[in-house]
């Protein structure tokens, strides 16, 4: 199942007490909160480039399932993390004690984060 295509936020929840745990600043958090981020993948093979888009706010990742990559966070900050893929449609990394978890089914992505009892969902469609 390929990963590749662009991606509309649907819904989200925990938005704002995530973002707040992540260290964001109030401003930030007010603008970002309601704003349709577009999610482009491009996947060849275990290659991925993610570009997400929110207002003026562009975030870009490529990393290779199972080596180690820097990523940016939705903080700005860069870190060191593998992602790795469990069964055909499902990418995993661990970072600074949050899990990362993207499952896609269908035309419907959805993006769980967890850190400690904390767990912010984002869905996004195909478009």
């Amino acid at each position: 199942m390929s990963f590749t295509g662009k991606y509309e936020l649907q819904s989200q929840e925990n938005f704002e007490p995530f973002m707040k745990a992540l260290g964001l600043p109030e401003d930030q958090i007010q603008k970002g909160k309601d704003i349709k981020s577009v999610s482009e993948i491009v996947q060849d093979g275990k290659k991925f480039k993610v570009t997400v888009t929110t207002g003026t706010k562009v975030l870009k990742n490529e990393f290779t399932i199972g080596e180690e990559s820097e990523i940016e966070m939705l903080n700005g900050e860069k870190v060191k993390a593998v992602v790795q893929m469990e069964g055909n449609n499902k990418l995993v990394t661990q970072v600074k004690g949050m899990k990362s978890v993207t499952e896609l089914n269908g035309d419907t992505i959805t993006h769980t984060m967890t850190l400690g009892d904390l767990t912010f969902k984002r869905v996004s469609k195909r478009i």
